[in-house]
């Protein structure tokens, strides 16, 4: 069958039109220069000391691990509360399961350096940290931390969701979906882009909030342009599939029952709080709707507005501006 004029002359219209619109976040980044990054291994080299003879045996890392030991190695109360954190049970076994779960770090290092390498991009003036592991001992509300430069992961707590002490401290099952090396260069990314990456409130409406939400996630959208919405968000492949099929459905519930300009903090908390659902829908529903509309919406504006930057993006306090220019409206 051939086609008709008309049909081929429209195809041709759309194939230029879609060459002529330029993603805003596909950007070269090959001319950034940023070193590799190798992950300095504290985890191990720190529980590889004689504990019997702590204080000769550290100093092989005088002037390596300042950044946790400190300058002094030779202070008798440091040293006794190194000791007992070396020795100490929790601590070890910890350590071991590391040891076993990440003989490398080559994946993780990779996809460090091409997220720095977006964050030049954006921001020239972007240091870049210097990245250690170590043993946390289970801090698990801060499993990234970052400071001065210095960037630091517990690897204790990225051991997989059925990793035995987790079940026994008590960590909530939504956290445990998250506690896996896939999230680990995510959640780094998250924690430098809101650290550099300061967003002006514009309201404490749910409309406002949703938004402030939607410019952080597409923050990462530009900082990890490969990764998967899922991870970006934290969500398990059962609730991003939910939300593919019912983003119109949550969107309809907003606006029917008129909580989109509410300032009523209940209303807030409930979808852009993390937790295992969100409370106004089923138990298969995950958490962060409102993040993930507000998302959605920042999407659809910078789309229509590709000569925006993300600085620009950033300080436009407008909410309502971002909503109306985007003209969002998922089917249901």
């Amino acid at each position: 069958m051939f086609m008709t004029r008309s049909f081929a002359i429209l195809l041709l219209v759309l194939a230029v039109y879609g060459c002529g619109r330029k993603n805003p976040l596909d950007v070269d980044i090959s001319g950034i220069k940023c070193s590799p990054v190798k992950i300095r291994r504290y985890d191990l080299d720190l529980f590889s000391l004689n504990t019997d003879d702590l204080g000769r045996s550290v100093k092989q890392f005088q002037g390596r691990y300042n950044v946790f030991l400190g300058d002094s190695l030779d202070d008798p109360s440091k040293l006794s509360i190194l000791r007992e954190y070396l020795i100490d049970p929790r601590n070890q076994d910890f350590y071991k399961a590391v040891k076993a779960r990440y003989t490398d770090l080559s994946e993780i290092e990779n996809g460090l350096t091409l997220a720095f390498k977006h964050f030049i991009y954006y921001m020239p003036s972007f240091r870049v940290p210097g990245v250690y592991a170590y043993i946390s001992g289970g801090d698990y509300e801060y499993p990234v931390q970052f400071a001065d430069s210095v960037m630091v992961i517990g690897l204790d707590n990225y051991l997989g969701k059925n990793y035995s002490p987790y079940l026994a401290d008590g960590v909530s099952r939504y956290n445990l979906e998250r506690m896996d090396e896939e999230h680990i260069v995510t959640d780094c990314a998250r924690l430098l882009a809101n650290s550099t990456f300061p967003i002006p409130s514009g309201g404490n409406s749910l409309l406002d909030i949703m938004v402030e939400a939607g410019k952080r996630l597409y923050i990462l959208d530009a900082m990890m342009p490969g990764t998967p919405d899922r991870l970006k968000i934290g969500y398990t492949q059962a609730q991003y599939d939910w939300i593919m099929k019912n983003e119109g459905h949550v969107w309809a519930a907003i606006i029917e029952n008129r909580m989109l300009y509410s300032n009523d903090g209940r209303v807030v908390r409930v979808f852009t709080t993390d937790g295992p659902f969100t409370a106004e829908f089923t138990k298969e529903s995950p958490p962060l709707l409102g993040s993930w509309i507000g998302w959605q919406i920042v999407r659809k504006y910078m789309e229509r507005n590709t000569e925006t930057s993300l600085a620009s993006l950033i300080q436009e306090k407008d909410a309502q501006k971002i909503l109306s220019v985007s003209k969002f409206k998922p089917g249901k």
